[in-house]
This record gives C-alpha cells, sequence and structure tokens, in this order.
C-alpha cells in the first residue's frame, strides 16, 4: 500500500493537485501530538473512580443522567447510547442512562417557560433520585445550565461527576467528582470527554460480563 500523501491525483479536468503539503500535515500532526500529549500526562484516578460510581448506581437500580451544550451535548448523547447498550449488547443488560439533551420538544419547553439555565436542573427536579449520577460534559465548565443542574442533583442526593477542559470554571469548583484536562483548547476538551466516556464503557462491560 502507498501511504505517501504527498503524491498527486488527476482531477477530472485534467489538473494535477496535491493531497496535503508538508506544513498542512504538520497542522494535523501537531493536532495529534497535543491531544496525545494531554492523554500520556492524565491522571486517571478519578476516570476510575467515576467508573466505580456508575456501577454502584447501576447495582443500586440507580440511573445515569448526562448533559452538555452544542458538542458536548452530543457527547452526551453519545455516552447514553454506549452505556444503554453497547456496554452489554445483551438485551436488558445495558446501565440505565438518559442524555438530558435528547428531548428537543421538552428542551425548547423549558428553554423558553423557564429559560435556557434551566434546561437540566428542571427534568432533575422531576427525574433525579439519590441513587442517581449525573455526568456533566464541559469544555469551560461555566455553562450555567451544567451548574444549575449540578446544584440540583446535589438537592436530589445525587452523586455528580464533570469532564472539563480549560481551567474547569465554576462546574469544578461544585461538582462531586470533577475529571479535569487543563486544556485551552474547546476540540481537544471535546475529544476527551469522548475518550473518558469509552474507557469508562469498556471498564463496564468488563464488570457486566464477570457479574453474568
Amino acid at each position: 500500500m502507498n501511504n505517501d500523501h504527498s503524491k498527486s491525483f488527476e482531477q477530472s479536468d485534467g489538473v494535477s493537485q496535491g493531497y496535503v503539503c508538508g506544513s498542512e500535515h504538520r497542522f494535523f500532526s501537531d493536532y495529534a501530538k497535543l491531544l496525545a500529549g494531554v492523554l500520556a500526562d492524565a491522571n486517571w484516578g478519578n476516570v476510575s473512580k467515576l467508573a466505580e460510581m456508575i456501577l454502584e448506581a447501576h447495582k443500586s437500580g440507580g440511573r445515569i443522567f448526562l448533559c452538555g451544550n452544542g458538542g458536548s451535548a452530543a457527547n452526551a448523547m453519545h455516552i447514553a447510547n454506549d452505556l444503554v447498550y453497547a456496554v452489554a449488547e445483551k438485551t436488558g443488560l445495558g446501565i440505565d442512562a438518559i442524555s438530558l439533551s435528547a428531548n428537543t420538544a421538552l428542551l425548547t419547553c423549558l428553554g423558553n417557560d423557564v429559560g435556557y439555565e434551566n434546561i437540566y436542573s428542571e427534568q432533575l427536579a422531576v427525574s433525579g433520585r439519590s441513587r442517581d449520577v449525573l455526568i456533566v460534559f464541559s469544555g469551560s465548565g461555566n455553562s450555567q445550565n451544567n451548574i444549575n443542574a449540578i446544584h440540583t442533583a446535589h438537592s436530589r442526593g445525587m452523586r455528580t461527576a464533570a469532564i472539563l477542559g480549560y481551567d474547569g470554571g465554576l462546574c469544578k469548583q461544585v461538582v462531586g467528582l470533577p475529571i479535569h484536562f487543563n486544556i485551552a483548547d474547546m476540540q481537544i476538551a471535546e475529544d476527551l470527554q469522548l475518550t473518558v466516556g469509552h474507557m469508562v464503557m469498556k471498564w463496564l462491560k468488563k464488570e457486566i460480563v464477570e457479574i453474568q
């Protein structure tokens, strides 16, 4: 296989174009190095604690709630999917998980009636129980709807965790279990949310298989 991406190809108009020149290639490799460097320097202690927290909630009949904004909301839905099905890949053996970011009708209702800063806390005020866990995905850690969700979760007796970038923001100060990567890059921060989510899911899959 020829992996030389500096080779040229012929477009339909017969004009020869390069795939990726050297300086552009370095842009992508620099991104990869930055992500790899953060991962290499990370302390995984709180990630292990998060995995154990989720397993304990699962065993006690608790539910895992997840939330975020923008790309972090998409990541919350992605990991909820993994917890419900991919963690076991067998009917009925997954973990009860729901993304608070997923119900468009409810989000627009709450955003319109009680404010965007309350779209998650209002859901937890109805559905949250003491055996449940809230996981927040946030780049900056300063989104008010995430902060309000953490406060409401605590008032309901829930345990809370957050996967954060930048300086961790206010979320780092108020959440029960912060998983913080000190990286001032939103895309890397969101990459790390999925990385942690997938790590935790694969550990949980191993534990659930052993339980069965």
